[in-house]
């Protein structure tokens, strides 16, 4: 298994998808300071799982995202992928190429993916688990961790080694475990308190299941009675039906003679109004023609005043376009003769552009053929300067090596003379090596004694740390039973808690209100939510509230309103609301007299902490309540009062006035009014408790630093006797290298002699070799002086040749100039030219359009003087027409007046009519209305019965079958 690709898109400063391929071989990246080299390695770390933004050398994760720059605009996410050979199978997935990827956008979103597929950090973590692969494997080593790793913990060193060994996905699937059992640990802790909870409820269930059994029992008997009635009701209602269903007949017979009649007086009617309007439209036509007669005469007239104007104003127009034609035909005259000019002028121009063009490109060969000789000439002169050069260099090496010889002839006779001065001291140098030898077998016998010493002292501390071992054994054991308890603690707050927001032990209708408290606000409470009280009167004033502890405290009137409504509309039962608003103080209590009774303990509002706006509603509710220490005392209170008094004793008796007594074996199963203290007291239990596992905790933690320091001394005393047991093998091999060393002493006085004689043959070449060097030195410079001669008369060439080069280039831009001065006059001239030959086109264009409306004006007036002539002839003869039309219009008058006289003898009678036909349709709306009221009453009655007595199918259809009509075989089948 192998790294094949690293892919970063958007990573820091990696703003373009950028791709890196590893290969065979080893792979370095370089680069200067802040070019991004360690953000390689980070995109890594960061794709394996790191979540730290700090080990990412940022504040949080979104700087891991390019944040842009002056010129670009920031990513919206980072993408890293690495691809990893997995041919062999060391990653627990089957593919030959695993690639794992990770994105992260700014808004906070990230997401992991393996071979494209979205997965889990964990699946991530474990994949790699056990290949020292991963955000704190040992294949990612940043800058300073070597140093980290070697002056870590043994602890942190650990985690490598198990690392390596591969167990590391068995600790943490160990450690996985015993936190999941922890867990189930605490949840059977929960479970049992909810079941002792549950339990505490038993009794009142079974109390609430004979009352429900009382009511099922009444129930049916209810049913018997319902049954009954129905029967009754629904042969009533066939009655009635029957009743309505006659009536219905006789109105609909009615009904259709009056629509006979009705229809009768219609059509003649229609008849008539078909006449009347014929006659109409007649009338209109002959008043129409007439009208129209009167207003074409007005328009033909006016039409002819017209065209009367339009020839005037044609005249005019023709003799202003006959002018135009005159002016355009002289001014095409004289542009013409301009252009001839123009085109002359224009041909001598080109003339003498082609001349200078040419004397131009003639100048120009010269020139180049010139600048080829001077290229020539100076690539010459620089490979004769680069043979001196190498000269030169050759020159340099020969007196380098000149100085060398004489430094190796000095180098031999100074070492001459020190082989000399060895041999000499040699001798007193054995005596010394002796005493060397001596003294570092006494420091090695020294050291022996102290490694001793040491490991005695190390051997006793090691002992020492058994005893802490029990005593943290003891520490742990203490804990366990801190942490047991706590658990159990906190697990019964929370079912408490759960329970109080749940608002166990209330009726499901304040419930229902209670969960709307953070929709409607102005909702304050239960009024066991407002008051606090002593525990032990806590069973007194429960008792003294009985029903109104489930009552509800409001802001207002108007939110009680609003949740009453909600009730009524969600069908959520019936609930007594308290609005601060509404409720009124009760007062001082009536008889103060009675607190120097016997056994008097106070009033029950006087007994209660609440807030000062909450008074009013206390006093309500416990105003006129007074508790009694016990019963017998109660008693005699109330007789001494004639028994009018509201008496609760701390044991929950309860007397009423008019005598009666409450009593006995009270065991409250809900607790509302001391469950917030319950909680309270747990809250604090739960806090020492914790604080009780932190003290144990830290005892632990010092216990164990004594311990470590325990340790620490035992790793200063193994360091020690490792640095002795180095001294030791120093000082052993420091002896063994003195023995040594004097032997060699011995054997290298013949050494010594024989590389004297050695130097004195070598003297003897250098001088040899330095004679050779000096003749090579003169040959060389002889030759650079030939090649300077050469150098300096090509240089004189070059220079005669620059200059005739300059000269032929002032010639070649003079001319230049004069070519650029003859094409801009040539191409004015042409402009001109284009020009009077577009301004002849447009004057000839206009002449033809003038000549063109010449020729239109002349039609046009003979049009109209031909029209003025149809328009007279159409006057007078419309003028017969019009008498014609208006003696048949008073005809067609006088005839429609005779119609509608006729007709309005009919109005009277379908009036009359439509009434009769009106009343007839309103009574036989209201008997059909009254039948289907009737019949879905009795459906609804039928319907309910189903419903609420489960009546079988078969006789629900019997039921609905009108047929059935006998009452009695329908009360022996129900």
């Amino acid at each position: 298994m192998y790294l094949k690709n690293i892919e970063v898109q958007g990573f820091k400063s990696f703003a373009n998808k950028i791709d890196f391929e590893f290969h065979n071989g080893i792979t370095a990246i370089v680069g200067p300071n802040g070019s991004g080299k360690s953000n390689v390695a980070d995109a890594v770390r960061w794709v394996l799982g790191e979540q730290s933004a700090k080990q990412l050398r940022g504040s949080s994760m979104q700087d891991v995202i390019f944040s842009g720059t002056q010129m670009r605009k920031p990513m919206g996410y980072a993408y890293v992928a690495i691809t990893l050979d997995n041919s062999d199978h060391a990653l627990p997935i089957d593919y030959e190429e695993v690639t794992v990827a990770r994105r992260v956008y700014r808004s906070g979103e990230s997401e992991y993916l393996i071979n494209g597929a979205t997965c889990r950090l964990k699946d991530v973590a474990e994949m790699f688990y056990d290949t020292g692969i991963g955000k704190e494997g040992y294949s990612i080593i940043g800058q300073g961790q070597i140093d980290k790793i070697l002056s870590g913990k043994p602890e942190e060193r650990r985690e490598l080694f198990d690392e390596a060994a591969g167990i590391v996905k068995f600790k943490r699937r160990k450690a996985t475990t015993l936190k999941k059992l922890e867990q189930e640990r605490a949840n059977l802790v929960r479970v049992s308190d909810i079941l002792t909870e549950l339990e505490r409820q038993v009794e009142p269930l079974e109390k609430q299941s004979a009352v429900a059994k009382e009511y099922l029992q009444k129930k049916e008997e209810l049913k018997k009675l319902d049954v009954n009635i129905f029967l009754i009701d629904n042969e009533k209602a066939k009655q009635s039906l029957e009743e309505f269903e006659n009536k219905i007949n006789i109105a609909n017979a009615d009904l259709e003679t009056a629509n006979a009649e009705y229809e009768n007086i219609k059509e003649e009617h229609g008849q008539i109004e078909q006449k009347i309007a014929e006659l109409d439209a007649d009338i209109e036509d002959k008043r129409s023609k007439l009208t129209e007669t009167s207003v074409l005469k007005q328009k033909l007239e006016g039409e002819i005043n017209v065209l009367s104007e339009k020839i005037n104003s044609a005249n005019n127009s023709k003799e202003h376009f006959r002018s135009r034609e005159a002016t355009l035909t002289k001014d095409i005259s004289s542009k013409e003769e301009e252009a001839e000019r123009l085109k002359v002028s224009q041909a001598t121009l080109d003339t003498e552009t082609e001349e200078l063009e040419k004397q131009r490109d003639a100048a120009v060969a010269e020139l180049e053929a010139l600048t080829g000789q001077i290229n020539g000439i100076s690539d010459e002169v620089e490979k004769k300067k680069n043979l001196i050069i190498g000269l030169l260099n050759e020159r340099s090496a020969i007196e380098k090596k000149l100085g060398q010889f004489g430094t190796m002839l000095e180098q031999n006779k100074i070492r001459k003379a020190e082989i000399q001065s060895k041999l000499i001291s040699a001798k007193s140098e054995e005596a010394e090596q002796d005493k060397l030898v001596n003294s570092l077998t006494l420091e090695l016998n020294t050291i022996c004694a102290e490694i001793q010493s040491a490991d005695a002292k190390r051997e006793t501390m090691e002992e020492s740390l058994g005893d802490y071992r029990n005593t943290l054994e003891a520490l742990d054991r203490k804990l366990g039973d801190a942490q047991m308890s706590y658990h159990g603690l906190k697990s019964k707050l929370e079912t408490l808690t759960n329970m109080a927001e749940r608002y166990d032990g209330y009726g499901s209708s304040i419930k229902r209100v209670m969960e709307q408290k953070s929709r409607i606000s102005g909702i304050i409470g239960v009024v066991a939510d407002i008051m606090q009280v002593d525990p032990k009167y806590e069973t007194a004033i429960e008792t003294a509230l009985g029903g109104n502890i489930q009552n509800i405290v409001t802001k207002d009137e108007n939110v009680a309103r609003r949740l009453i409504d909600y009730l009524k509309e969600n069908k959520a039962g019936r609930a007594t609301f308290l609005p601060l608003t509404t409720t009124r103080n009760r007062g001082e209590f009536d008889k103060p007299e009675v607190r120097g009774a016997t056994g008097f303990i106070g009033m029950a509002n006087e007994l209660v902490k609440a807030k000062s706006e909450y008074d009013d509603v206390i006093s309500q509710l416990l105003g006129a309540i007074i508790v009694m220490d016990n019963v017998e005392n109660a008693l005699k209170l109330a007789k001494e009062y004639n028994y009018t008094l509201r008496i609760v004793t701390l044991e929950g008796e309860y007397l009423t006035p008019g005598g009666a007594l409450a009593g006995g074996s009270f065991k409250n199963a809900s607790n509302l009014l001391g469950r917030k203290r319950e909680i309270d007291e747990l809250e604090e239990k739960v806090k020492k408790g914790l604080h009780d596992i932190e003290s144990i905790m830290d005892e632990i933690d010092s216990t164990k630093e004594e311990r470590t320091k325990v340790r620490g001394q035992i790793e200063e005393y193994k360091a020690k006797l490792q640095e002795l047991a180095i001294a030791q093998n120093t000082a052993e091999v420091s002896v063994e290298a003195a023995k040594a060393h004097k032997e060699e002493m011995v054997s290298s006085h013949a050494e010594l002699a024989a590389q004297y004689e050695q130097m004195e043959a070598a003297e003897a070449g250098i001088a040899t070799d330095e004679s050779a060097a000096k003749q090579e030195l003169v040959a060389s410079a002889d030759k650079e002086s030939e090649l300077s001669e050469e150098i300096k008369r090509m240089g004189e060439e070059l220079e005669r040749l620059r200059d005739t080069d300059n000269e032929k280039v002032l010639a070649k831009s003079d001319l230049d100039l004069k070519v650029s001065q003859k094409k801009q006059e040539r191409d004015y001239a042409k402009q001109n030219v284009d020009r009077v030959s577009a301004e002849i086109t447009n004057l000839k264009g206009e002449l033809e359009e003038i000549r063109e409306n010449i020729k239109n004006t002349e039609t046009e007036i003979a049009e109209k003087e031909q029209n003025i002539i149809q328009i007279k002839e159409t006057i007078a003869a419309s003028e017969g027409a019009a008498d014609e039309n208006d003696i048949a219009l008073k005809e067609a008058t006088k005839a429609k007046d005779e119609f509608t006289a006729k007709q309005k003898t009919f109005f009277d009678k379908l009036g009359a009519v439509e009434k009769k036909r009106s009343d007839l349709d309103k009574e036989l709306y209201r008997l059909n209305s009254q039948k289907e009221k009737t019949e879905a009453e009795q459906e609804s009655r039928i319907n309910y019965m189903w419903n609420e007595y489960e009546i079988t199918q078969s006789l629900a259809a019997e039921l609905r079958d009108d047929t059935l009509n006998d009452p009695a075989d329908m009360r022996k089948r129900i």
